[in-house]
């Protein structure tokens, strides 16, 4: 038996998921609250009827922007015209969880508070996140992650590999979160400290020791950041060529981006050197509006093993079968390496699968004892499950 396969045994019995989940003027959701069971829970309805959103409030049990990557205060309800407008921008989530049996109470919501700007003597509002465990408020969203992980299919990724580099980014960027909590961290500042960085080049900053300071800053953060990547693919290529899956396509991933090449043939500390100094060259980059490279611009590649063909070239059904199979691998590589399943968050996920490869995921959700909750607007694509899963139908934003 297999690492995995004992791995996998000692979890049957353990049980990772979401047990309740209350909603409170959370997009099209004035309140619903679903209690759940650990299992597959199917949400069918129309389209519109707010199934993704059911989806993307889990979502926000993790840390991150959720899975549309929305602003926080895009995310509120929107009131009726006779309803009152005060912090008409709140929202919250709250959820009892299991990890491994182990229960928790978790709870996500929005803040609003005004602070001086002292240049303008003016009010401005500001949007934060809180976050609470255990009716513990913390101050790092990266505490979630260790209770909770979710990881999601949803249609615009069903182009993921066709686009520009920025949504694979976040698409590997979200699967390094679950083995390093600091990943997160370490990508928002850095995605901070390059807004800073263009700003005061832009505004004609000529402190010359201000802006090294900054791109050395920068340059840290972003060999940390090529590191993780590169660590994790190594990872999952690893566990895909020692546990190839029995259905879905083989995968090679790889990183296409100057700093993780660099950190093949020298050490951090060199490249650090080196990612400092081009970022100084880049700077008439920034006011001509040109591209800066680094890992702003790194491109994740995956290829069809069998085929040795890349995954942009294959087709639309390929491409998904391949998506399905990198959420598979990184699925049963986080439990053997982390001890605790993830949620899975699958939104129209049937979509460009055959119903042989749709069934065969389904079968493997189920065998894999997952808390999985999929949205389709075809109830029938699930009728395999009929005897294992939860099953809901979404009408007028009331479930049934």
């Amino acid at each position: 038996m297999s690492a995995l396969s004992e791995k996998l045994k000692e979890f049957t019995a353990l049980k990772s998921g979401v047990k309740r989940l209350t909603l409170t003027d959370f997009r099209n959701y004035k309140s619903l609250r679903i209690e759940s069971e650990i299992m597959p829970i199917v949400i069918t309805g129309e389209n519109g009827s707010g199934k993704t959103n059911i989806l993307e409030a889990i979502s926000f049990l993790t840390p991150g922007r959720g899975l549309r990557g929305a602003r926080l205060a895009d995310i509120g309800r929107i009131r009726a015209f006779d309803e009152p407008d005060i912090n008409a921008r709140a929202w919250s989530v709250a959820a009892d969880i299991l990890k491994n049996d182990e229960e928790h109470t978790i709870g996500t919501t929005l803040k609003s508070f005004s602070k001086e700007d002292d240049e303008e003597e003016t009010l401005r509002s500001y949007d934060r996140r809180i976050v609470k465990i255990d009716q513990q408020k913390l101050t790092q969203q990266t505490e979630l992650g260790k209770y909770i992980s979710a990881i999601w299919i949803t249609p615009q990724m069903d182009r993921l590999f066709l686009g520009g580099t920025q949504p694979r980014r976040s698409f590997l960027d979200r699967l390094v979160y679950a083995f390093d909590l600091e990943h997160a961290k370490r990508t928002a500042n850095f995605e901070h400290l390059y807004r800073q960085w263009t700003t005061l080049i832009k505004s004609g900053c000529r402190d010359n020791l201000w802006l090294e300071s900054v791109e050395q800053d920068m340059s840290s953060l972003g060999v940390a950041i090529a590191a993780a990547r590169r660590e994790q693919i190594a990872r999952l290529n690893t566990f895909i060529e020692n546990e190839p899956d029995d259905m879905f396509p083989n995968v090679r991933l790889e990183l296409d981006g100057t700093i993780e090449h660099m950190l093949d043939l020298k050490s951090a500390l060199q490249v650090e050197d080196f990612y400092s100094a081009n970022l100084e060259k880049q700077r008439k980059n920034v006011l001509y509006n040109d591209y800066v490279d680094g890992v702003n611009r790194t491109d994740f590649k995956v290829f069809f093993q069998k085929k040795g063909m890349p995954a942009e070239l294959c087709s639309t059904g390929e491409q998904k079968a391949l998506l399905v199979s990198i959420i598979l691998a990184q699925t049963k590589c986080q439990i053997l390496y982390k001890g605790f399943a993830p949620i899975l968050l699958l939104d129209e996920v049937a979509t460009h699968l055959d119903n042989q490869k749709r069934d065969a995921l389904l079968d493997k959700i189920r065998d894999l004892h997952l808390q999985a909750w999929i949205t389709s607007t075809e109830p029938q694509n699930f009728a395999i499950l009929h005897k294992d899963a939860q099953f809901f139908r979404l009408e007028n934003g009331n479930l049934f």
